[in-house]
């Protein structure tokens, strides 16, 4: 179809809509979290959970999910996980105690695992190809605005309706999603191989296994769940519907943006949940406050990721994938200043930038590396990995820093207690971003990707 037409529109709306939602509750849920902990008495163990149980069901399957879209039909996986999200959203909202919270949380990324890779699959199958470009355009610079309102909209209705109510958004968006879905998006498939659903259990349970060692600060579940991330690796080598082919492994680049993406990804999460954290204990911001405070990053990457990325292809991603990381390293330990009573203009305002401009500069260069070192036909799972390395390193940053950086116990939030691991927190996640640039430094070349390749994204 073209995207000019009503039915191009319709279904471009139907995408930017659904796949919103998954990205509005990483930076709303965020902000909800001291609001969750007075009211179900959660800890921080159960804090790191109602983030987490979320993201590890999401890193597990969403591989799953973009296989199940091509394989059964991308609308209906599409429709499917958007009904399912919002039950799961419903669950959330009317959870009595924060167990029954973590386990909706769980379905929910269950629910996300089938939309997000099934919205950006069925534009490129369903539009022209001049005109595939475009939608894809409009879609990555709209779904960006619906992130960057994240903050505000949903720091206003922690503030003036309570954390649940940010649940029951996702009710009435899901409905007119599964609408227009239903009426102006055509039915597409793929290649339909087997499915690898040992794989998929190997990796969930290695996952959750590893990640409740992190959070309870215990080795024998620890390494428990290394041992059987280790089975996984060993069956996807021996598998022949393997869900990450591990040849691609064997390009160096393609490892290297790998290994970036899981340093930048985990220091992105583990800061982001310790200073929504720290503005509201430690600095008394509500969560609209503090909402704003971090809003200045978003903003960076939806006004320039698009010039980063021609940046990236006209000089090749080593060099922003450098100085971006430590750029971003530079205004996480700017951001040591957020204490009791911070200067919004001074302490955390600067921070706040730099930190963002590091991050827009680096993330479109990354994509890029990627894309480039995979083989043409191999692009859209190349692409799958790299999410599914940013998801677990998103998982296992937020279990396993808080803990190491002794942010603990049942007064974890006390404003003593809480503002030492918060440093201790954000110099680690600068390090692993300066650890990020030195890889790339390092082992990252030149490379350039065509305009298809991106486009198969």
């Amino acid at each position: 179809m073209r995207l000019a037409s009503a039915q191009g529109k319709w279904l471009l709306a139907a995408m930017i809509l659904g796949s919103g939602m998954a990205f509005l509750d990483g930076s709303i849920v965020g902000l909800a979290l001291p609001a969750i902990d007075k009211d179900l008495d959660a800890g921080v163990a159960g804090l790191q959970w109602t983030v987490n149980a979320y993201t590890l069901t999401l890193a597990a399957l969403i591989l799953v999910g973009g296989s199940l879209g091509d394989r059964l039909g991308r609308r209906k996986v599409y429709v499917v996980g958007v009904a399912w999200f919002a039950l799961a959203s419903v669950l959330c909202a009317a959870a009595p105690t924060i167990e029954v919270l973590v386990a909706a949380r769980g379905l929910q990324g269950i629910g996300a695992a089938l939309l997000t890779p099934g919205s950006l699959a069925i534009i490129s199958a369903s539009f022209v190809e001049e005109d595939r470009g475009k939608a894809i355009g409009a879609w990555s610079g709209l779904a960006g605005v619906t992130t960057a309102i994240g903050p505000l909209a949903g720091g206003w209705l922690v503030d003036a309706v309570g954390w649940r109510s940010i649940f029951w958004l996702n009710v009435p968006l899901a409905a007119a999603v599964i609408w227009l879905s239903v009426k102006h998006v055509p039915e597409t498939k793929g290649e339909q191989g087997k499915l690898d659903l040992t794989g998929a259990a190997l990796a969930a349970g290695g996952l959750a296994l590893l990640t409740y060692g992190l959070v309870e600060k215990s080795w024998t579940w620890s390494i428990g769940g290394i041992a059987l991330m280790a089975v996984f690796v060993v069956h996807q080598k021996l598998s022949p519907h393997a869900l990450i082919p591990l040849s691609l492994f064997t390009d160096r680049v393609f490892t290297a943006a790998n290994i970036c993406t899981f340093a930048i990804y985990g220091a992105l999460s583990g800061s982001m949940f310790l200073l929504v954290l720290q503005l509201q204990y430690v600095s008394g911001y509500s969560p609209l406050e503090a909402g704003l405070a971090t809003i200045a990053i978003t903003i960076l990457m939806l006004l320039f990721s698009s010039k980063a990325g021609e940046l990236g292809a006209k000089i090749g991603p080593r060099w922003p994938m450098t100085i971006g990381p430590i750029v971003s390293a530079a205004g996480l330990l700017m951001l040591l200043g957020v204490g009791e009573s911070p200067n919004f203009w001074i302490d955390v305002l600067p921070g706040s930038i730099v930190f963002g401009a590091g991050i827009t500069l680096l993330v479109a260069p990354l994509t890029t590396a990627v894309l480039a070192a995979a083989p043409m036909d191999q692009t859209g799972i190349a692409s799958g990995i790299n999410n599914a390395v940013a998801r677990t390193a998103s998982l296992l940053a937020v279990a396993a820093i808080p803990p190491i950086a002794g942010i603990a116990g049942a007064n974890f939030s006390d404003p003593e207690v809480f503002s030492p691991g918060y440093r201790t927190g954000m110099w680690i996640c600068a390090g692993m971003l300066v650890v990020a640039g030195l890889c790339a430094m390092t082992l990252i070349h030149g490379r350039k990707v065509s305009p298809a390749a991106l486009q198969s994204d």
